[in-house]
């Protein structure tokens, strides 16, 4: 079963997703962010989700996660939780 292991920050609108991904852009701290923004319990651990298998996530989650490249953020990716800012750290 493929692994993954991501970080993450969860916001409730698109327009505040980009903001945050303009900041990254520009160097900003990831985990920082994510503990000042995210609305993800996750946030206390500075929007890090651990390692998840393929399919534990939901589908456009999983496919960021699995399919693009490591070490970018990519996103916003819209779910059912929100706007995700998604930093893929490894996977096998």
């Amino acid at each position: 079963m493929a692994k993954a292991s991501a970080y993450h920050i969860l916001v409730k609108t698109k327009e505040e997703a980009l903001k945050l991904k303009q900041q990254l852009d520009k160097g900003a701290n990831f985990q920082k962010l994510a503990k000042q923004y995210s609305t993800c319990p996750s946030k206390k651990k500075g929007g890090d989700l651990g390692e998840f298998q393929r399919g534990d996530m939901v589908k456009a989650f999983d496919d960021v996660v699995f399919k693009k490249s490591l070490y970018e953020v990519h996103g916003p990716v819209k779910t059912k939780f929100g706007y995700h800012l998604i930093k893929t750290v490894y996977r096998s």
